[in-house]
């Protein structure tokens, strides 16, 4: 597998429905907490925050970011995800689920003040349009953060689902054409468990 390989390389992925979905709902609930717990530290959350969460899976980052005082909104395309996500979640919890894509966000123009996308960005559609529109939805100052786990250039199978730091550069480059400044990427973690964080800020 080439190295250059588009920063989406799984946007062909069928998603998580069914029986299936429910079974990876349930893995996502014990694995997604390290990279929960790093995106509310990178953005370094309060009370004054609302944050979307793009592909938000079974709700374990919304969680997260409502404990440490954040309005959450949990984005998902898969109803699936977002009925265990309502099952596990105590309902006083400050989060609402939605149904949407990346690149049509179920949220008014600059409400959120943080956009996340935690695994999720190597199966976006359109990269492109999924960037305009987390531009769109944060205030002027609102913080994009994308986390993927680091994945070697010739990686396949469930390996690949992740970026190799080429591509967590180009998604970089990305978000600054797009009109994000402060843009960084970041190695995070060791081993297996390291992943690249992409945060910019929104002109």
């Amino acid at each position: 597998m080439d190295a250059a390989r588009a920063i989406n390389h799984h946007a062909d992925h069928r998603g998580f429905a069914g029986v299936t979905g429910v079974l990876c709902g349930l893995v996502f609930l014990l694995v997604g907490r390290a990279k929960a717990r790093l995106a509310a530290d990178t953005a370094q959350l309060s009370s004054a925050d609302h944050v979307v969460d793009v592909g938000c899976g079974p709700g374990t980052a919304a969680r997260v970011a409502a404990r440490r005082g954040a309005r959450v909104t949990g984005v998902d395309p898969a109803s699936t995800m977002l009925r265990i996500a309502r099952l596990v979640t105590p309902k006083r919890a400050p989060i609402s689920w939605r149904v949407g894509t990346a690149e049509a966000l179920p949220v008014p123009d600059g409400s959120a003040t943080v956009v996340w996308a935690l695994a999720t960005v190597h199966h976006w559609q359109d990269v492109d349009k999924a960037v305009a529109e987390a531009r769109r939805v944060l205030v002027p100052g609102g913080r994009l953060i994308a986390i993927e786990r680091q994945s070697p250039p010739d990686a396949t199978g469930l390996a690949s689902h992740g970026w190799t730091l080429q591509q967590a550069e180009s998604f970089a480059t990305l978000c600054r054409d797009t009109g994000f400044d402060d843009v960084s990427v970041a190695e995070r973690g060791d081993g297996k468990g390291s992943v690249w964080v992409v945060s910019g800020t929104r002109r």
